[in-house]
């Protein structure tokens, strides 16, 4: 990793241009949000119900973890998917004595339907894109994310320093 003194003024500036557009995509979703949470299921919540199904079963403690959440958050979460029938508790198989928590068929199917529309819409945006702009922007945006998500860490302390949470400001 570059030291951030290191850092070149035009990078410092490609790097503005981002965090700018990150800041519109982040209102743009949070609208979408908003109006997903009118029709009964808050973002928060989706994604935790998105990540048991990507991720497999798993204890309440370690979704907490994978998601960067408090785990009381989480089990009210959890509880409100569990009662509208899209997540299950299973007995852990490696610790008879804990639970996991699932995906049931019918999370997945919303899950699965969810996906569909939201690949539809993205795919009406960009439809009119060249093919070679559709498919550079799909590896260069999943190159960002995985390394966003790598960097999370440094992230979340750099921003926790700053607010002088972390330690003595």
């Amino acid at each position: 990793m570059v030291p951030l003194d290191e850092i070149a003024p035009d990078d410092l500036e490609v790097a503005d241009g981002i965090g700018m557009s990150i800041a519109r995509l982040h209102r743009l979703l949070a609208c979408v949000s908003s109006s997903s949470s009118k029709a009964g299921m808050d973002r928060p919540t989706f994604m935790l119900l998105v990540t048991l199904a990507e991720q497999g079963p798993r204890r309440s403690g370690a979704l907490a973890e994978m998601l960067h959440a408090d785990p009381s958050t989480v089990s009210r979460q959890v509880a409100q998917l569990v009662k509208a029938g899209l997540v299950e508790r299973q007995v852990d198989k490696q610790d008879g004595r804990a639970t996991v928590l699932a995906t049931t068929e019918r999370g997945r199917a919303l899950l699965a339907d969810a996906r569909g529309r939201r690949n539809a819409q993205i795919a009406q945006m960009i439809t009119h894109w060249p093919d070679g702009d559709r498919a550079r922007f799909a590896e260069l945006f999943e190159r960002f994310i995985t390394d966003y998500e790598r960097h999370l860490p440094v992230f979340i302390a750099a921003f926790a320093d700053q607010a002088g949470v972390g330690g003595e400001k």
